[in-house]
């Protein structure tokens, strides 16, 4: 979602806001502007579309000014065109906010009465004039800001800078993340330790409700009752070069590459190959206790949530629920005190997530979180913190994070097996061993790249594309075509195996390729009969299998995609690698714009 940096410095600071951009670009976006303050005031430009359309602008009509505030914006409340584009100035007021201002109308009209005019269609400008308003009538920055702030409803986070005050900017946080960074001499805004990674290494994490006066020397945060707090200071440990793609075309890709390094670092922190165990990061919960189970996440997260179910129930024998978060808390659901609730996130930030987790603590649950960035506010709640170590995802369609996700989410499974009295110790160190083999066994599976390159050209003409999977590979089906969907904008659709011939399979003919996912094993043979079934009636049939099951029932398919052969355990991790390949080649082939996908957004901070 939007993405925020502010820089309060010595020097001038206007492409070291733009660099920050840069940095954030892997959020989504479809607008951005910059906004200093110098010795002749206020300073704006703004674009519509891609970064390079601002540094033309820049490049034309330079910024000056030692303190500013720049924006990538993602489209809600008014179209992404330059006049919504942030920041927005009122008077005294410039901001930015990433995130949304849910009673912005009843705001809007009161000040639009007491005579304010508004210059775009965004809820965000209605801060700006908040706020201005309070200082025409006598306020500081700090005591507007403070007065206004109570009166906003929905998730944001803002950044602001006065005219009349060089020598401050301020931060406000709900819901949405902002950070402060620490310099020598200045001291900066941001989204994310990302952002901000080439200014400093230094980060203060501001907490849900708060507020902080950022100077060149110093700053100081205030909690949602306005009283001044600390929050620590920590090494951020975000690299530089998590943004640059190398030798790569894409981050994509990069990140597709990336999984065999970045699920054995995961494995890692889970796995004690000595020792034949499985361990989770130290608790004081007694998952023996637990008889219930509510995983909650978002889109390829929620997909993860759906493959832990069957790890769960199978391996631990305990009932797991399963919710997207959107819906969770307005069902209603029954949960009963003591159960655990699992929250699933790559950026620990998702606002429906963390609204659902908020619901559930208030319901008695204990709450897990599966989560990427172990300073997020969602494993800042969290009873249990089961981190994932994939490192930065720049690509918006989630790649390497996922598969780290099904890592650790096998590991809980087997710990919580254990603690139920459920595995043996000969059972649990044959899943050690499998998930030891899981690193190699995506490596295998990558080898296929050029395989699947060459056959993209099967599917980039469809204008419908259908995934199959039985067990655990109907996520991976639903997840392929996710992918599909995301980054090639072909209209994709998974499906359980044997769903087919209750409605789906009316839409087969020749035109329509079909994805199987059908490794051997128990399920192969009725996965497999499902697909005569789509074969029967023209479909074409891309199957994906290993050796074996290729050899049984490869004959006839338009093309096929050889796996190694893998354990059950670690199949979908394996699985996930062809389905993001064939999404990636189709895309490119189509001449879309893989990393950064219309209309999407990497960090989903609004409901």
């Amino acid at each position: 979602m939007c993405g925020i940096v502010g820089i309060i410095g010595k020097e001038e600071v206007s492409q070291r806001l733009f660099d920050g951009l840069k940095r954030l670009e892997y959020r989504g976006y479809d607008s951005a502007g910059i906004c200093t303050l110098g010795e002749e005031g206020f300073a704006r430009r703004r674009a519509e579309g891609k970064l390079a359309n601002l540094r033309e602008v820049l490049e034309g009509d330079p910024l000056p000014g030692t303190l500013g505030i720049a924006h990538t914006r993602w489209a809600t409340h008014g179209a992404p065109n330059v006049p919504n584009a942030h920041p927005h100035i009122a008077g005294n007021v410039a901001l930015v906010v990433n995130g949304i201002i849910e009673n912005f109308k009843p705001l809007r009209d009161e000040l639009i009465a007491d005579g304010r005019e508004f210059l775009s269609e965004t809820d965000s400008e209605v801060v700006a004039h908040l706020v201005d308003r309070e200082i025409e009538k006598g306020a500081s920055p700090q005591d507007a800001v403070a007065a206004i702030l109570s009166r906003l409803h929905g998730a944001f986070a803002i950044a602001f800078l006065f005219h009349d005050h060089p020598d401050r900017m301020i931060g406000a946080r709900r819901g949405a993340p902002l950070t402060v960074g620490c310099g020598e001499g200045e001291n900066y805004l941001g989204s994310d330790a990302i952002a901000l990674a080439p200014l400093t290494q230094k980060i203060a994490y501001l907490e849900d409700g708060d507020w902080v006066v950022v100077t060149r020397d110093d700053f100081q945060i205030y909690d949602a009752d306005n009283q001044p707090v600390s929050r620590e200071v920590v090494e951020s440990g975000a690299s530089a070069s998590a943004v640059e793609k190398g030798n790569y075309r894409h981050f994509m890709q990069k990140e597709i590459f990336e999984q065999p390094a970045v699920v054995a670092n995961t494995l890692s922190s889970y796995v004690r190959p000595y020792d034949g165990k499985v361990a989770l990061p130290d608790n004081d919960l007694d998952l023996s206790a637990i008889d219930r189970v509510t995983i909650v996440a978002c889109g390829t997260s929620f997909y993860a949530g759906m493959v832990a179910k069957y790890w769960i129930e199978q391996f631990a024998r305990v009932p797991v629920d399963i919710d997207v978060a959107s819906e969770f808390r307005y069902r209603d659901p029954v949960l009963e005190k003591g159960s655990l609730a699992l929250f699933i996130s790559q950026s620990g930030e998702t606002a429906d997530t963390l609204a659902a987790l908020e619901h559930s603590r208030a319901c008695g649950q204990i709450i897990a979180a599966v989560v990427n960035v172990p300073t997020s506010a969602m494993a800042r709640e969290a009873d249990l913190l089961l981190p994932t170590h994939a490192g930065p995802e720049i690509g918006v369609a989630s790649t390497k994070a996922f598969t780290c996700q099904l890592a650790v989410l096998a590991a809980f499974a087997a710990n919580l097996a254990r603690a139920k009295g459920k595995l043996s110790e000969e059972e649990e160190r044959e899943i050690v061993k499998h998930l030891q083999e899981a690193p190699e066994a995506i490596n295998d599976a990558l080898g296929h790249d050029d395989d699947i390159q060459a056959m993209a050209h099967l599917v980039a003409p469809a204008r419908d594309v259908l995934y199959l999977g039985r067990g655990p590979d109907y996520p991976l089906a639903l997840e392929g075509a996710l992918k599909l969907k995301e980054i090639s904008y072909i209209h994709a659709e998974g499906y359980a195996a044997g769903e087919m011939k209750h409605g789906p399979i009316a839409l087969i003919d020749d035109a329509v390729p079909v994805i199987v996912l059908a490794p051997s094993g128990p399920l192969f043979e009725k996965t497999v009969s499902n697909m005569q079934e789509v074969r029967a009636r023209g479909g074409k049939i891309i199957f994906i299998s290993d050796a074996k099951g290729l050899a049984e029932a490869g004959d006839g398919c338009v093309a096929t995609i050889e796996m190694p052969e893998a354990h059950p355990l670690i199949q979908p991790i394996v699985y996930a690698v062809p389905v993001q390949l064939l999404a990636y080649h189709v895309a490119v082939l189509k001449g879309t714009d893989v990393d950064q996908p219309r209309n999407l957004a990497k960090s989903v901070t609004v409901e």
